[in-house]
């Protein structure tokens, strides 16, 4: 009975005593009820469970007054209040690197861990996400963990020092989380409100070279989102920009001098094109030496024609900023001119004309001796690729125009390569193409034309002599009883056949 009674009186609200303290209050903007405790347990919010933060998982400076939501909640099962909180959630959930060939039946954790993947990168897209150095903080670790990764051995073959025509590219089994990675540090980057100051502290120096060497991925979906990614921080973090290019240049400077095996030298040079059009003029010194040091002996490994085609732009780029760098750029393609390798020797000619077109009529004047006998030996080569694309050179109005004023230099030159190739080329092509070429610089010069023509005569007769007593002093030797003067005379006459 007096239980009865006492049940019925007014009970005194105790005190709050240390961590055991409940409150609650109402979400203005949703008007959600929200119960909190002071100490680590959990939380109520319209009957959601939400964990306290520890030290444990984050950051001691960054753990005072937040809550985590439970990982799995979509941002729209949450009020406001808390979103920032679930985005730290989520993200430190995603640390959580799974091999996927390992997980087997049990795909549970896999397939949430996208799913989160898929709900931050609509968050931070949508620009809700408040990049505070907490956020900051605990997306470069989601990133680092996610990504930064030792590639297996290669086993391709050092010839192709990539992807070749008949080899099939390697896939990474993990895209499926890594694409979203690289996505939300595309949209980390590029967002606006990010305070350069506090990202600066975890996008460093050992950051951006830990995501270069990711160059080397096999997988070219990878190398395209990476080349798009340090393109932007490039282009934002300026104080990191000569690491960058330090960093490019090491790895170019590894790939030439020691492994020759590199996937990713094409997506670097095509991040690098985009960066010399920016430099200033003058050229500092550290840019001309990364065209003399870097690029030009780019040309030299036999993969070349995986990235001839940046590597070319590069150095036209650097041309076009200062005319002069034509004279140095010529002379490294004469150094590494293939001599054996004639789809190399196709490149070199391709990239030759595009210089001679960003050239100056005294750079030309500097090398052209030298450039043009090595033309020359392209005009005569038994490929008739090779001798093709030699005479087309000829085609085009600005090396015609610079071969005009130093004619009395250079047909001399190229005359006796155009009567080897009339009187042995095998190709019906070239011969046709050398006639068209006798036609031009007769055109260009006629007495030049006919006096070359004449000492190729007069060097080919002395030849034909010098062969026939050569042959005349063995058969000598080689005892009376096989001389036959008959047999020397029609020798003399019979001309070697070039194939």
């Amino acid at each position: 009975m007096l239980k009865r009674i006492l049940s019925k009186l007014p009970q005194k609200t105790s005190k709050c005593v240390g961590s055991d303290c409940d409150t609650s209050f109402k979400d203005p903007g949703r008007g959600d009820e929200v119960r909190r405790t002071n100490g680590g347990g959990i939380v109520a919010i319209n009957g959601l469970k939400v964990f306290r933060k520890v030290a444990a998982i984050f950051p001691t400076s960054t753990a005072a007054g937040m809550e985590l939501v439970e990982p799995h909640l979509s941002f729209n099962d949450v009020p406001n209040a808390i979103k920032q909180n679930l985005f730290l959630t989520k993200m430190n959930f995603c640390c959580l690197v799974q091999d996927p060939r390992e997980v087997g039946s049990d795909s549970g954790d896999y397939d949430r861990k996208r799913q989160a993947l898929l709900e931050l990168v609509e968050f931070v897209s949508s620009g809700s996400a408040r990049f505070t150095e907490s956020a900051v903080s605990v997306m470069c670790k989601m990133f680092a963990v996610n990504l930064f990764r030792i590639f297996p051995p290669k086993d391709r073959s050092a010839f192709r020092g990539g992807e070749g025509e008949n080899e099939e590219p390697i896939f990474d089994p993990a895209w499926t989380h890594i694409q979203l990675v690289y996505e939300l540090l595309l949209y980390f980057v590029n967002h606006n409100s990010l305070d350069m100051k506090v990202s600066k502290k975890y996008i460093d120096c050992s950051f951006i070279s830990r995501l270069v060497d990711l160059f080397d991925s096999e997988d070219p979906r990878e190398r395209d989102c990476l080349k798009t990614i340090l393109h932007r921080i490039y282009a934002k973090f300026v104080v990191h920009r000569p690491f960058i290019r330090k960093a490019i240049s090491n790895i170019v400077y590894r790939f030439v001098f020691e492994t020759e095996r590199h996937n990713g030298i094409a997506e670097l040079l095509e991040i690098f094109g985009c960066i010399i059009s920016g430099f200033s003029l003058p050229l500092s010194g550290e840019h001309r030496m990364f065209l003399l040091r870097v690029l030009i002996p780019l040309h030299k490994p036999k993969s070349m024609g995986s990235y001839h085609q940046e590597l070319s732009y590069c150095i036209v780029q650097f041309i076009e900023k200062e005319q002069k760098l034509a004279n140095s750029v010529i002379k490294g393609l004469l150094k590494y001119w293939p001599v054996t390798n004639s789809q190399k020797e196709l490149m070199f000619l391709s990239e030759l004309e595009e210089v001679l077109e960003s050239s100056s009529m005294e750079d030309f004047q500097d090398v052209m001796v030298p450039l043009f006998h090595r033309v020359t030996s392209c005009l005569t080569s038994s490929h008739y690729l090779v001798a093709e694309r030699a005479h087309l050179l000829w085609n085009n109005k600005h090396i015609r125009d610079f071969v005009m004023p130093n004619r009395q230099v250079l047909l001399p030159i190229v005359i006796p390569a155009l009567e080897l190739n009339t009187n042995s080329h095998w190709n019906r092509a070239v011969l046709n193409l050398t006639l068209n070429l006798k036609k031009m610089l007769c055109e260009m010069d006629t007495e030049l034309v006919v006096a070359g023509h004449g000492s190729s005569e007069e060097c080919s007769t002395k030849s034909e002599v010098s062969g026939e007593q050569i042959s005349t002093l063995k058969l000598a030797e080689s005892g009376p009883e096989s001389y036959n003067p008959a047999l020397v005379r029609s020798a003399a006459f019979v001309e070697p056949v070039s194939c």
